[in-house]
C-alpha cells in the first residue's frame, strides 16, 4: 500500500534523500505541462485540457474542477491529470517503473498482474475506509486532500485500488500511478507524483509446509522480495530493517540502504491487515504489501535536484536529436550491470546526457521576496502554498516560514521567504515583482489574512 497519510505513518514519505553532483538542474522528455516560460518576454500559460480519458471512460474538466465549496481542485492540478509519466518509456519515472517491472518479471514470471493505467478519481471509502485509516485522521481533511465532492476525491495513494482488485480475485499484484496530495513547496514535494505498490497473497498450502505461521511466512517472504529489488536497482549495498507502523500493516517495516554514504529510506511495507483481507473476501489468506515513491528513487538514481524538473517541457530537452547525439561514455559497463538489457541503454543516455544538459541549467539564480501578514484560526501552510502555486506555477521553488510570533493582543505573524526561480532561464524583475504583488493580492483575498 503505497499510502502517506501522515508524516507519522507512511509507505512512501514525501520527503526525499537526494545527492547533488554539481549540476543545478536536469531535465526529462516530457510532452505537456501548465506552465511554460519559454518566453522571455511574454508569459505562456498552456491551456487546460476540458476532456481526458481514462480505460475508456471520458472525464470532463467540469467532472473535476467546480465553483463549490466542497471542491478544492484548482486548474493547475485538473491539468496534471491523464499525463501519466509513469507510462512514458523515455521519462526516468517510466524507466524505473520497468526496472522494477523487470526484476519481478525475471523472479516472480507470469505471477505479478500490472496496472498503470488505473482512474485517479476515487471515492472517499476507496482512498480511506478499504485500507483501514481512522475517520478521524488529519489525512481526511480538505487541507491534505484534494476533493472533488463529500464523497469523491483524486487518490492520494494506489491503495486505493487494492480493495477492489482483491475482491476481483488478484493474488499478485503491481499498482503504478500518479497520486495528488496538498503539500508543501520545496525541491522535494510536489502536488502530484508518483507511486507503485505490489501486494501478494498466500493460502494456507504456501505455509503449512515451512512450519511458519502465516503471517511469519508472509514476513519472511517479504524481507526476501524487497533485498532482492534494492540489489537490483542500487546493487550491492548494506540494508537494514526498521520497524514501523502504518494503519493497513501488521507487522509492519521500512528497508533502508546505505547508498553514497548515507541511509536512504527505499520503501515501506509489511503483513496486511487481516481486516483488508477479509473485506475483500480473503478470510483464509495472508497477504504482504509494499509502497515506494517513484520520485524519490529516480531522484536518487539520477541525481535530480528539484522535483520540478520531472514535468519540464523545454523544447531543448525534449528533442530526440539531443538524446541521440550522447556519446558513450566509461560509466556504460557500471549503468548495464545494474541494469541489463534496453532499461541500461536509457540509464546510460540520461547520465551521459547531464553534461549536455547542465550547459543550460547551470547558473540560472533563485530571487526571494519576503511576506509578512497577520494569521487568522483558519490559516494552514498547505493553502498558502496552494495560492502560491495558482499564481506562479512551476516558477516558485520553494516557500518557508522564516520568522512568527504573538503580540500581546494574542495576534500572531507569520513572515515567508519566497524562493522563484525558471528551470529554463533567468527571470526578469519585472516578472518577478508581478508574480510578488499577484501573490500578495490573492493571499489576501483568498485566505483573509492582513498584510503587514
Amino acid at each position: 500500500m503505497v499510502m502517506a497519510i501522515s508524516h507519522s505513518f507512511r509507505f512512501a514519505r514525501a520527503s526525499l534523500v537526494h545527492h547533488s553532483n554539481g549540476l543545478k538542474s536536469f531535465a526529462f522528455r516530457i510532452p505537456v505541462s501548465s506552465v511554460s516560460t519559454l518566453a522571455t518576454k511574454k508569459k505562456f500559460t498552456q491551456p487546460v485540457a476540458s476532456l481526458l480519458e481514462f480505460g475508456g471512460v471520458k472525464i470532463a474538466k467540469d467532472d473535476v474542477v467546480r465553483d463549490d465549496p466542497t471542491n478544492n481542485v484548482p486548474d493547475p492540478i485538473f491539468s496534471k491529470l491523464g499525463m501519466q509519466l509513469h507510462r512514458r518509456n523515455q521519462h526516468p519515472i517510466g524507466i524505473l517503473k520497468n526496472a522494477i517491472y523487470e526484476y519481478f518479471d525475471t523472479n516472480y514470471p507470469n505471477k505479478f498482474d500490472k496496472f498503470d493505467d488505473l482512474c485517479p478519481i476515487v471515492s472517499v471509502k476507496q482512498n480511506f475506509d478499504d485500507v483501514l485509516v481512522p475517520a478521524d485522521h488529519v489525512s481526511r481533511s480538505y487541507n491534505d486532500t484534494y476533493y472533488i465532492d463529500p464523497q469523491t476525491v483524486l487518490r492520494c495513494h494506489t491503495s486505493a485500488h487494492q480493495a477492489e482488485l482483491l475482491s476481483g480475485g488478484h493474488n499478485h499484484f503491481l499498482v503504478t500511478g500518479d497520486v495528488y496530495r496538498r503539500d508543501s513547496i520545496d525541491s522535494t514535494h510536489y502536488p502530484v507524483f508518483h507511486q507503485m505498490e505490489g501486494v501478494r497473497v498466500f493460502s494456507p498450502e504456501d505455509w503449512e509446509a515451512s512450519g511458519l505461521d502465516g503471517t511469519a511466512y508472509a514476513a519472511e517472504d517479504l524481507k526476501k522480495c524487497l533485498e532482492g529489488l534494492a540489489r537490483h536497482l542500487f546493487g550491492s549495498v548494506e540494508m537494514r530493517w526498521i520497524d514501523a507502523y502504518f494503519p493497513f500493516t501488521n507487522p509492519s517495516y521500512e528497508l533502508e540502504i546505505y547508498f553514497k554514504e548515507k541511509w536512504l529510506e527505499v520503501l515501506g511495507c509489511g503483513v496486511t491487515e487481516q481486516e483488508i483481507l477479509k473485506r475483500g473476501g480473503r478470510s483464509n489468506n495472508v497477504a504482504w504489501a509494499f509502497g515506494l515513491g517513484l520520485e524519490r528513487l529516480a531522484m536518487v538514481l539520477f541525481d535530480i535536484p528539484d522535483i520540478r524538473l520531472f514535468w519540464s517541457t523545454d523544447e531543448r530537452f525534449t528533442s530526440q536529436d539531443l538524446w541521440s547525439s550522447v556519446p558513450r561514455s566509461l560509466t556504460y559497463s557500471y549503468f548495464h550491470a545494474v541494469f541489463p538489457g534496453p532499461i541500461g541503454d536509457q540509464i546510460q543516455a540520461i547520465f551521459e546526457a547531464k553534461s549536455v544538459l547542465q550547459l543550460f541549467y547551470f547558473g540560472f539564480p533563485p530571487c526571494y521576496k519576503d511576506m509578512s501578514f497577520w494569521i487568522n484560526e483558519s490559516f494552514t501552510e498547505n493553502n498558502l502554498c496552494e495560492v502560491v502555486r495558482g499564481v506562479a506555477g512551476d516558477l516558485v521553488e520553494e516557500v518557508q516560514l522564516i520568522d512568527n510570533f504573538t503580540n500581546k493582543k494574542g495576534m500572531t505573524s507569520h513572515c515567508y521567504r519566497i524562493a522563484y526561480r525558471s528551470m529554463e532561464r533567468s527571470l526578469t524583475d519585472d516578472e518577478i515583482n508581478e508574480l510578488q504583488w499577484n501573490v500578495r493580492d490573492q493571499v489576501e483575498k483568498k485566505l483573509n489574512v492582513v498584510l503587514r
